[in-house]
């Protein structure tokens, strides 16, 4: 009853934030644990202890405890169950364990263990543990309630939709949005600013959480620089160009940038993507490709303010489009919404 409340309630913050997950319960682990028992056993790599069998590891002082006095599990025992059903069963090229730094130990444990067994040299898959710091509240202590109890991250994000509502108000963004529009920008704004808050820190050190400043249209905040995709999308909906004619327009246009200073300095942000987008991945380290967005937002905002894509003749009228700026901020358009999508950020055609 319990366990099936909860349930209900992960998948309702599984979906807000459009997570999608495989539910694999101790149970299905149950008979995967007795196995890594025999084969461990077989192996001659437990050992008896007070009455426990223990598996000592290589250069960690601490031994796990694959099962205790009373013949049950431990986590250390569904957690070798765990590495090597992935390894051996779900063929896995790449496991990444995103556990708080806590279990730095534990962890270290658990990749040993599989090493030792065997499991690493059959699948010579990509292991890592993500670890992370603590979230504090604005008083530089650990973020709790006003009970002082710890916040529930369903009140979290009910909380960011109520903020960032209030925000895109202030904005006077519900006189330009239809109610299915405010409705879509309210979620993006929200859990968009709760994600790029977390991830635009090292996830090794402890943060302070802020609602104010995440919900800041200025700075390095998830609102800047979704403001800044809408901005470019809206640049050539506004000229009235097909997407058909920007495409053509890619074979024939000269993409020269050297005579325009801001032109140069937002192409060379541009092209920094791959390298960024690497080590991030290799890292496994967010906060330098949110740093990129940001630098790539800023990089946009002053060849915005200083180079015209769209101009009209005073005197007929008529509008003249500068195609290799279009195209330029079409380059920044795809990699700031790719940046998104990596981030788990839902970016908003109009805002």
């Amino acid at each position: 009853m319990i366990c099936d409340v909860s349930r209900k309630d992960f998948e309702y913050i599984y979906k807000e934030l459009d997570v999608k997950i495989t539910d694999r319960g101790e149970s299905f682990y149950q008979d995967r644990m007795l196995d890594v028992v025999k084969e461990l056993d077989s192996k001659n790599l437990l050992k008896l202890e007070d009455g426990r069998k223990v598996m000592f590891l290589p250069d960690i002082d601490v031994p796990m405890t694959i099962v205790k006095t009373d013949g049950s599990f431990t986590y250390d025992s569904s957690d070798m169950a765990t590495i090597k059903q992935r390894l051996q069963e779900e063929k896995a090229d790449w496991i990444v364990y995103v556990i708080d730094s806590g279990q730095a130990l534990h962890m270290q444990s658990i990749f040993a263990g599989a090493k030792l067994a065997g499991w690493t040299e059959e699948n010579s898959a990509r292991i890592d543990h993500v670890g992370f710091g603590v979230v504090l509240g604005e008083d530089g202590k650990k973020l709790k309630t006003r009970s002082g109890e710890a916040v529930r991250l369903r009140d979290l994000l009910d909380e960011g939709i109520e903020r960032s509502l209030a925000k895109l108000k202030e904005k006077n963004r519900d006189t330009v949005l239809t109610p299915e529009e405010l409705q879509k920008a309210q979620k993006s704004v929200a859990y968009g600013c709760i994600k790029y808050s977390d991830l635009s820190r090292n996830r090794n050190f402890d943060y302070i959480f802020s609602f104010d400043r995440m919900l800041d249209d200025r700075g390095n905040t998830a609102v800047y620089l979704l403001y800044a995709y809408t901005r470019i999308q809206s640049i050539a909906r506004k000229a009235g160009i097909a997407p058909e004619t920007l495409k053509a327009k890619m074979q024939d246009v000269e993409l020269d940038f050297a005579n325009e200073e801001q032109e140069l300095k937002l192409a060379k942000c541009i092209i920094r993507y791959p390298d960024v987008f690497t080590r991030a991945l290799d890292e496994l380290l967010m906060n330098g490709l949110c740093e990129f967005m940001y630098q790539l937002a800023t990089a946009f905002t002053e060849f915005y303010d200083r180079c015209y894509c769209v101009e009209v003749d005073k005197v007929t009228g008529e509008s003249r489009i500068n195609y290799r700026r279009i195209l330029l901020c079409e380059a920044t358009a795809t990699v700031l919404k790719q940046c998104f999508e990596i981030l788990g950020i839902q970016p908003l055609e109009r805002m």
